[in-house]
């Protein structure tokens, strides 16, 4: 009993190591590639199953609520220009576009997992 307890807890800690992984890699690469190389189809494939691993291994239910409305967030601000921002410096708007527009690319799959996820929670019998 006691090694299926330490095998279940080396589990989830290497799983927390992933999770944790894929957030860090997905921030980095929204953050690069917005600047570099926006609408990238490898990259934002990359972003996605990036936030399908974070939706699945980070998100706890207490922070269910909170990923849900910055994804909410993410997206409608990905909808704004920051373009005006060019005529102050060279590229600024257009970078900012590419880091919001891949930050919601990244967090989306996330949110639609934490979602179905609550959804379930919510719909099982029991609790």
């Amino acid at each position: 009993m006691a090694e299926a307890k330490k095998a279940m807890s080396k589990t989830l800690k290497v799983l927390g190591f992933i999770g944790m992984a894929a957030f860090s890699v997905g921030i980095v690469l929204a953050i690069i590639y917005g600047v570099i190389s926006r609408d990238n189809a490898n990259v934002i494939l990359a972003l996605v199953i990036l936030g399908i691993v974070v939706g699945f291994l980070n998100i706890t239910r207490r922070e269910m609520a909170l990923l849900l409305l910055t994804a909410v967030a993410l997206i409608v601000v990905g909808k704004a220009s920051f373009s005006p921002l060019n005529d102050l410096v060279d590229e600024l708007g257009s970078s900012l576009n590419g880091i919001v527009s891949y930050l919601a690319v990244f967090m989306a799959p996330a949110a639609v997992v934490t979602a179905v996820r609550a959804i379930w929670a919510v719909a099982r019998p029991g609790d």
